[in-house]
């Protein structure tokens, strides 16, 4: 079937989305090669160099991959979690975003997976979680400590993230946990120590792994839920002190 030319098929990127949908009509796969060039420039009645272009910019966006030589060509390609949330997070780069941001919308998604995992996780991954809560068994005693165990901390919660059963709330909710890790570094917001700040999170997470082995999906919901709570109100105090130090300098 040849694709009608038209205005809005004119410019590389909107040939290159043409050439999404199509791949997703034909129900291609990941690995799956699509046609060659003189079979696209009939396709989608475009000039060599607009098809040529429009090729660039998806495998810029990591949909196709182009290998030379024998047995070579342009296939279809799966983007990998890490690149999807690295080109999301480039959105977001010059949004300015705030402690309360990410807040608001863990308190709205991080109770319910919770809820939803409970007494459904795997003996293996509840150890993983608690193997990781060991990594901060005890407050920092220096700003590099504290800012490995407020990665590490987070590192729970994308453990979480990737047990969901609904890829889409995993996948934001992991996005939002390296979006919170990435901001924290950034931003300093570990300096200076906070002991109550560690304190009340592995708290928080010892009580949610053993709701989680016993099954107590309420109790997990709520455990989380007051988790999300005092988390955001302290870091928020975190992120207040450091706009303080910066003013006073």
């Amino acid at each position: 079937m040849r694709y009608k030319t038209e205005p809005r098929l004119s410019r590389p990127v909107q040939v290159a989305e043409a050439i999404k949908d199509w791949v997703v009509e034909q129900g291609l796969q990941a690995g799956d090669r699509l046609p060659g060039e003189a079979d696209l420039i009939a396709r989608f009645g475009m000039a060599k160099g607009t098809i040529r272009e429009a090729m660039r910019v998806l495998e810029a966006q990591g949909l196709i991959k182009t290998r030379t030589g024998p047995g070579g060509g342009s296939f279809v390609h799966e983007v990998s979690q890490q690149r999807a949330k690295a080109l999301l997070g480039n959105f977001f780069y010059f949004k300015d975003l705030t402690i309360g941001d990410i807040y608001q919308l863990r308190l709205t998604l991080e109770p319910e997976l919770a809820a939803t995992l409970a007494g459904k996780l795997p003996e293996e991954i509840l150890c993983q979680l608690e193997e990781n809560i060991a990594e901060y068994s005890e407050p920092a005693t220096s700003a590099d400590e504290e800012r490995e165990q407020h990665v590490a901390s987070l590192r729970f919660h994308a453990i979480l993230a990737d047990q969901a059963q609904n890829p889409l709330l995993g996948f934001i909710i992991d996005f939002m946990v390296n979006l919170l890790a990435d901001l924290t570094v950034y931003r300093r917001l570990y300096s200076p120590p906070n002991t109550e700040l560690w304190k009340q999170g592995r708290d928080h997470q010892q009580r949610l792994v053993a709701a989680l082995r016993d099954g107590e999906s309420d109790l997990a919901r709520s455990i989380m839920a007051g988790h999300m709570e005092i988390a955001w109100t302290l870091m928020r105090q975190q992120e207040a002190e450091m706009q303080r130090r910066f003013l006073s300098e």
